[in-house]
């Protein structure tokens, strides 16, 4: 997986629309069944090759909530990437 979307999620939908792989999902769709924004570790590419941070982490209102996991293997992950568990966007 290559970001996750924790808890702190408010379902804003500011992610969603900026995802350029449509990698992301409401809570509706999410397979885990928690009411938070899910997002496919098979289908993100940490914006590689798209924006020089993932956009969804940029669009997020909600400090910390998007955070680097374990990359997949044989997807792109970014030269920038933190250590799992870590926000996207620190301040």
């Amino acid at each position: 997986m290559a970001v996750i979307i924790t808890d702190t999620c408010i379902n804003c939908a500011a992610c969603i629309d900026e995802c350029p792989v449509e990698a992301i999902v409401d809570e509706d769709d999410n397979p885990t069944g928690e009411e938070i924004y899910y997002v496919y570790p098979d289908k993100c590419v940490e914006c590689v090759d798209y924006f020089e941070v993932p956009a969804c982490a940029e669009a997020c209102p909600t400090e910390g909530c998007i955070q680097w996991d374990d990359p997949v293997e044989g997807m792109p992950a970014s030269p920038n990437r933190g250590e799992k568990g870590t926000p996207v966007i620190e301040d």
